[in-house]
C-alpha cells in the first residue's frame, strides 16, 4: 500500500503542475491585458502548486509509516485479555507479538490458541483499516492543499520565491538527515562497543593476539573459552589492503599518466571505457576469478618454487581486489592531470624540460590533491571489502606478514558474528560492534591525513 501512496502522491503532484501553470497561464494573460507585470513565469506557478500539494502528502506518508506499526503492536497487545499478558515481560510480550503477526501471514508452525488467531484476525482488519485511512487522508490532503495553492495564483504572486525557499527547505533538511544518519550510526557503535568492553577488556581485545570468538551460549553447549585479541584480524585487513594498493597505485597512476600524456587520442578512447568497466564487474566475480584462476596459479607457482602456499592465501585475494579498486585510482588520477592549467605543463616545456621530467616536477605536484583522493577512494574500498576476501582468502584469523598464508579481515568477521538471528548479550556478537568501531576510527585517521596533504599541496600550487 505504501508503493500506491507514493505513485498517487507522484501522479497527483503532475496533474497539480498543470493545474497550476494553466492557471499561471490565465492569471498572466489577464494581468497583460490590465497592464499588470508579471512576477514569475506560468511554470514556477506549476511548480508551486506541485510543491505544496507533493511535499507534505510526503512527509505526512514518511510519518504514518513510522508510526503505524508500534501504534497497532500496541494497540493488539492491549486488546489481549490479562489471562494471556498477565505478568509478562517486554521480551515475552514481542515473542506473543511476533506469533500473532505469524498467524496474520499464515506462517503457523503449531495450531494457535483461540485468543491469539483472534487477535490475528483483528490485526490483519487494523492493519488494513490504517492503510486505507493513510490513503484517504493524504489524497484529502493533497486536494486541499491543491485548491488553496491554486486560488493565490495572480500575475504579481511571488511564486518562484516560494518554490526556491521550499527547495532550500528540502536541502536543508537533507544535510540535517544526512548528519543525524552520522551521528546515529556513530553513537550505535560506540553504544553496543561500550557493553562489548565491559565484557572485554579493552587491552586484550587491541593488543591479544589469538581471535577465536566462539563461546558456549548454553550451558549444555561445547564451546571453547573464547578469545578476543584482535591483532590477526587487523593485520589480515592491513596485510590483505596493502597487497590490493601494491597492484592498483602503480598501474593505476601509470595508466593516468599514459593516458594524459603519452597515448594518442584513438588509444584513449578505447582504453579508458575499457578500465572503467572494471569498476562495474561485481565482486562476486572477482571472487570467483580468484578462486578459480589466481589462487590456483599462485599455489602452483609457489610449490614450483618450494615455498608453502596456503589454498586461499592473501596474495590471491590483495591482488585481485587491486586489479578491482585500479579504476578508482587511474580515473581520479587522470582527471585530476587533466584539470592541471596548461599553461603549467607549456611553460616547463618551454624551459627545457623533457615530458618525464614535466610530469614528475609539476603536473603530478600538482594534481596531489585529486590522486590522493582517488588513492584514499581505493583505500577505503580495499579495506571494506568482504566477498574477495571470504572466497579467495579465508575466515580463519591467522597472525602472519606472509602473503602466501590465509588470513582474514575486519569486514569479514563482522559479517560472521553476525550471520544469523542473533542477540546482542554476548561477546561473541558485540564483538563484531568493537571491530566497526576501530575500523571506523582508522579510516576517520586515513581521511585526516589525507586532506592534510591536500591542504598543504593545494597552498603551494593554487
Amino acid at each position: 500500500m505504501a508503493s500506491y501512496a507514493f505513485l498517487l502522491i507522484l501522479v497527483l503532484s503532475g496533474v497539480a503542475f498543470f493545474i497550476g501553470r494553466s492557471y499561471g497561464i490565465a492569471a498572466i494573460t489577464a494581468g497583460a491585458s490590465s497592464g499588470v507585470k508579471p512576477h514569475s513565469v506560468p511554470a514556477y506557478h506549476g511548480a508551486y502548486v506541485a510543491v505544496w500539494v507533493g511535499l507534505p502528502a510526503l512527509v505526512l506518508v514518511l510519518l504514518w509509516l513510522f508510526l503505524q506499526g508500534p501504534v497497532v503492536d500496541r494497540l493488539i497487545l492491549a486488546s489481549l485479555p490479562d489471562s494471556v499478558t498477565g505478568g509478562l515481560s517486554g521480551p515475552q510480550l514481542t515473542l506473543i507479538l511476533s506469533e500473532i503477526k505469524n498467524v496474520a501471514a499464515g506462517h503457523e508452525f503449531t495450531p494457535p490458541t483461540p485468543e491469539i488467531a483472534a487477535a490475528a484476525a483483528r490485526y490483519l482488519s487494523w492493519a488494513a483499516i490504517a492503510r486505507w485511512a493513510m490513503i484517504v487522508v493524504i489524497l484529502a490532503m493533497m486536494l486541499l492543499a491543491m485548491f488553496v495553492a491554486r486560488t493565490r495564483l495572480a500575475p504579481r504572486f511571488r511564486a518562484r520565491n516560494g518554490v526556491e525557499r521550499a527547495l532550500s527547505i528540502i536541502m536543508v533538511a537533507s544535510a540535517v538527515t544526512a548528519v543525524l544518519i552520522t551521528l546515529g550510526i556513530i553513537f550505535s557503535l560506540l553504544f553496543e562497543a561500550a557493553r562489548f568492553f565491559q565484557m572485554v577488556p579493552v587491552w586484550e581485545f587491541l593488543f591479544g593476539r589469538r581471535w577465536e570468538p566462539q563461546i558456549p551460549i548454553r550451558e549444555d553447549q561445547v564451546a571453547g573459552l573464547g578469545a578476543f585479541g584482535a591483532v590477526p584480524v587487523f593485520a589480515g585487513t592491513l596485510l590483505i589492503a596493502a597487497v590490493a594498493l601494491a597492484v592498483a597505485i602503480p598501474v593505476g597512476l601509470f595508466t593516468a599518466i599514459y593516458l594524459v600524456e603519452y597515448a594518442d587520442h584513438r588509444v584513449r578512447a578505447v582504453v579508458k571505457p575499457v578500465l572503467e568497466v572494471l569498476a562495474g564487474i561485481p565482486t562476486v566475480v572477482y571472487g570467483f576469478f580468484a578462486v578459480l584462476v589466481v589462487a590456483p596459479a599462485i599455489r602452483s607457482g609457489g610449490m614450483a618454487l618450494g615455498l608453502a602456499t596456503s589454498p586461499n592465501s592473501a596474495l590471491a585475494a590483495g591482488g585481485v581486489m587491486g586489479i578491482m579498486i585500479i579504476p578508482f585510482i587511474s580515473s581520479l588520477a587522470d582527471d585530476a592531470l587533466r584539470a592541471v592549467p596548461r599553461a603549467m605543463r607549456d611553460g616547463s616545456l618551454a624551459l627545457g624540460a623533457t615530458r618525464a621530467e614535466t610530469m614528475t616536477r609539476v603536473m603530478l605536484p600538482a594534481a596531489l590533491p585529486g590522486i590522493m583522493g582517488g588513492v584514499l577512494l581505493a583505500t577505503s574500498r580495499a579495506i571494506g571489502e568482504t566477498m574477495i576476501v571470504v572466497m579467495a582468502a579465508g575466515l580463519i584469523a591467522t597472525l602472519t606478514l606472509n602473503p602466501l598464508d590465509g588470513v582474514t579481515t575486519v569486514t569479514v568477521q563482522i559479517v560472521t558474528l553476525l550471520i544469523g538471528d542473533t542477540e546482542f548479550d554476548s561477546p561473541k556478537t558485540l564483538a563484531a560492534f568493537a571491530l566497526g568501531l576501530v575500523l571506523f576510527l582508522v579510516t576517520l585517521a586515513i581521511n585526516v591525513y589525507a586532506l592534510t596533504i591536500v591542504r598543504k599541496y593545494r597552498e603551494k600550487y593554487d
